[in-house]
């Protein structure tokens, strides 16, 4: 590469640039009603402080008054003592463990319930599914169990499958064969 000379010396690619700072210029920059046409020009007013009113869904009062739910079993113990001192009754999608309670002042409750839902069920989302459907139904045929019983409902592999194929209905109708089948051998 040839280099030109020049009376002050030889000529490179570079560029000479002052040492003297530039002046600072306004902002280039356009008010945001112009650089964003499809907004508002004028600004909104901030969400008002404190909580909202709640929206009703609906203002018709219920037709029957609401059902009592069965109280749960939570304690590893209160599952443990069902499963080994109560008897069961299985069917293809959930297995009924019974047990009876003893207690003077308990005989007037309702029955205890308890859920089992294990991951061979399927993922978090099937099986809470699948414990939702439980409770519904058992909170539904609750007065087909005797008052005095804990009762712990243990859902097998296929029981996701039925959930999805038939939703409550079915858990229903696979519950109340199962409730069925404990009274007659309870009797």
């Amino acid at each position: 590469m040839l280099l030109a000379h020049s009376s002050t010396g030889p000529l490179s690619d570079e560029t000479h640039l002052s040492a003297k700072e530039t002046q600072a210029r306004p902002l280039s920059r356009l008010p945001w009603t112009h650089e964003y046409p499809c907004w508002p020009s004028s600004a909104q007013a901030p969400p008002g402080q404190g909580s909202q009113a709640a929206h009703r869904l609906s203002v018709e009062p219920a037709a029957s008054a609401p059902r009592k739910r069965p109280r749960r079993l939570s304690r590893s113990a209160d599952f443990e003592r069902v499963y080994r001192q109560g008897r069961s009754i299985g069917g293809r999608y959930f297995v009924l463990h019974l047990f009876p309670r003893d207690g003077g002042g308990e005989l007037k409750e309702d029955p205890r319930l308890g859920l089992s839902v294990s991951r061979k069920v399927g993922g978090a989302v099937e099986r809470n599914k699948v414990k939702r459907l439980l409770r519904t139904a058992v909170d539904e045929l609750v007065e087909q169990f005797d008052p005095a019983v804990d009762v712990v409902v243990v859902a097998r592999t296929d029981a996701g499958e039925l959930c999805e194929r038939e939703g409550l209905a079915g858990v229903k109708r696979e519950l109340s064969e199962l409730i069925a089948d404990a009274g007659k051998q309870g009797a």
